[in-house]
């Protein structure tokens, strides 16, 4: 701004008159425009924006980027309307570029590129500059955690133990390190006389990038060989943006002396007779120790304090002893622990009078099953799963041929899920043979085969006649005897049936099989033909339907061309005194035809 005759042409004058006095301000200048800060990621390309306004347009105007390097300011590119240039000399040479608008624009950024960057517009009408700060981010490594996997011993002391090292390599901006435990966040605590703290280090490389380590120590107990750790880093990524990546889960191996032991019974639910059996003997220490285990002072093998009796008796129930070998324990009477175990049996099942059991039909019979057990049992006759008797009595006051069979006797503990044991016992009666109600069989026409099943009970086991014979075939299902015959269903078997015969040293029993035609079938209406005659009459009845069905197609196909007399129309005259008008009544025959049709097929149906 220049004040009186300085002004120079073109500005802006400002008369003032003050007291008589006249004087002239002259406004004159330029001003700049930049981002005040701009991010970038290493590697990436960065834009600096400059822009500038004058109050002299038509004047000159040059825009330099200014940088500070080792504490004096240094230039790093220029452009003006007629000219443009970029400085050889610089730590951006060859990276750097000015744009037409005035740009700054940066390739292959690095950390070193962070810094204050001023853009200057000078002029005839003077000298502006603003200045922008570049920011270089690069996102570190993933973090990972040494030292972590040695064995530490826990002896009660109040120290601090190194838990582990978690490093992070080439971030920029630095970053910082988390630790976590269990999930939750550990604060961060550098005073060595806390019970945990961290140590953190930072190491700036030659790349400009930091790599960052933080080592924890714990007071640790033994609760601690449950926990889980693993830290974090947090870092800072262009437009404020915090991110963070965690290492691998680890635990801790500690190794810590036993306070107290426990023997314990694996099994669930009582101990039976044939059960095996597993006793887990261990202590609250780390490592285990060893185990000794005895019982009624003998010595019992186990491995790695697991003892295993396999399928155990009545002799097994007593009192199991544990002993843990931890010579660092400060009190190791509490290290013995003892189990009783109680195994639950039950005597076989006997049965009297011992089987198998052969009695004459009629007669009365009485079975008696029994065990032993410690506990309270039950005892249940059955017979094809249906239940008899529960009181270890059967008792068949009079028996008969579907009483033979086989019988069970099932002795349970109900306090024992499993515990059973069962006996069985045949009964044979003796007798005449009883066949069972023969069922009836039907075949499509005379001549086809027909099979025949005969199921016989009695005992000695019966022997079979059939009348007609065929092809037979015996076989025996529990306490039935059954005879299988295929032959054909001739005109005699048609009429008269098959006998079915079975005999024994007690008698015999006999029952008629019958065949039929199924009904509906058209050999059906011949062979119930056949019963009322001869075959003469069959022939007869065949060749009769045959013509009866030929006439029915004939008159059809007559009516169908129009040359039944019934089919002509009739023509009546109606004489009528208004107009005498003729009216023609016309019939066509065809219900005729049909009353016809059915009449004869009602007679072949007779």
């Amino acid at each position: 701004m220049y004040l009186g005759s300085d002004c120079l042409i073109k500005r802006q004058l400002i008369e003032i008159t003050l007291k008589k006095h006249k004087y002239y301000l002259c406004l004159a200048g330029i001003t700049v425009k930049v981002t005040p800060s701009v991010d970038v990621i290493k590697g990436e390309t960065a834009r600096l924006p400059c822009s500038y306004t004058t109050t002299d347009s038509s004047a000159l105007t040059v825009v330099n980027w200014f940088i500070e390097n080792q504490g004096s300011r240094k230039r790093v590119a220029f452009r003006s309307s007629t000219d443009s240039g970029v400085d050889k000399d610089t730590p951006l040479a060859g990276r750097v570029i000015i744009e037409s608008d005035m740009t700054l624009v940066i390739s292959q950024t690095n950390v070193e590129d962070q810094r204050s960057f001023y853009c200057q517009a000078s002029g005839p009408v003077g000298v502006k500059e603003e200045e922008t700060k570049l920011k270089v981010f690069f996102a570190p490594e993933k973090p990972v955690v040494s030292g972590h996997d040695q064995t530490i011993l826990i002896q009660g002391s109040d120290s601090s133990s190194q838990v582990g090292t978690c490093t992070s390599n080439n971030g920029h901006p630095q970053p910082r390190i988390i630790w976590y435990k269990d999930a939750v966040p550990l604060p961060e605590v550098t005073d060595t006389k806390e019970k945990t703290y961290m140590v953190p280090r930072v190491v700036r490389e030659s790349s400009g990038l930091y790599t960052v380590s933080s080592s924890l120590y714990v007071q640790l107990t033994k609760a601690d060989a449950k926990s889980v750790f693993h830290c974090t880093v947090e870092y800072t990524m262009p437009n404020g943006m915090v991110k963070k990546e965690s290492s691998d889960n680890f635990s801790l191996t500690l190794h810590y002396a036993a306070e107290k032991a426990m023997f314990t019974l694996l099994n669930s639910g009582s101990i039976k007779e044939g059960d095996d059996v597993q006793l887990k003997c261990e202590t609250d220490g780390n490592p285990q120790p060893k185990f000794e285990m005895t019982s009624e002072g003998k010595p019992l093998e186990n491995i790695n304090g697991l003892l295993v009796l396999k399928s155990v008796n009545r002799s097994n129930s007593g009192t199991y002893n544990c002993e843990a070998l931890d010579f660092d324990a400060l009190d190791p009477s509490a290290l013995t622990k003892s189990v009783t175990i109680n195994v639950h049996y039950l005597d076989p099942v006997s049965i009297a009078p011992a089987g198998p059991l052969t009695v004459k039909k009629g007669t009365a019979v009485e079975v008696q099953c029994q065990t032993k057990s410690p506990d309270q049992y039950t005892l249940v006759w059955t017979k094809d799963n249906k239940e008899l008797s529960k009181t270890g009595v059967l008792s068949l006051e009079t028996v008969t041929l579907a009483s033979a069979g086989e019988y069970v006797c099932t002795a349970s503990v109900p306090s024992v899920p499993g515990l059973q044991k069962t006996a069985n016992i045949t009964i044979r009666v003796e007798g005449a043979p009883e066949i069972e109600a023969p069922k009836k069989a039907e075949v499509q026409k005379e001549g086809d085969p027909v099979n025949f099943e005969c199921s016989a009970l009695g005992y000695p086991a019966p022997q079979f006649t059939w009348k007609p014979s065929g092809k037979e075939s015996v076989r025996v299902e529990g306490h039935k005897t059954i005879s299988k015959i295929s032959l054909p269903a001739t005109g005699s078997v048609l009429k008269d049936g098959v006998i079915c015969e079975a005999s024994n040293s007690h008698g015999s029993d006999s029952k008629k099989f019958q065949v039929e035609i199924k009904t509906g079938s058209f050999f059906n209406v011949i062979f119930e033909t056949q019963q009322g005659g001869s075959s003469g009459v069959v022939i007869a009845v065949v060749v009769c339907v045959l013509l009866l069905l030929l006439l029915v197609a004939s008159l059809y196909c007559l009516s169908k061309k129009g040359k039944l007399p019934c089919s002509k129309k009739r023509k009546m005259e109606v004489s009528g005194d208004g107009n005498n008008a003729n009216i023609v009544m016309t019939e066509t025959g065809e219900k005729e035809k049909q009353n016809e049709g059915s009449g004869l097929l009602n007679k072949q149906q007779v």
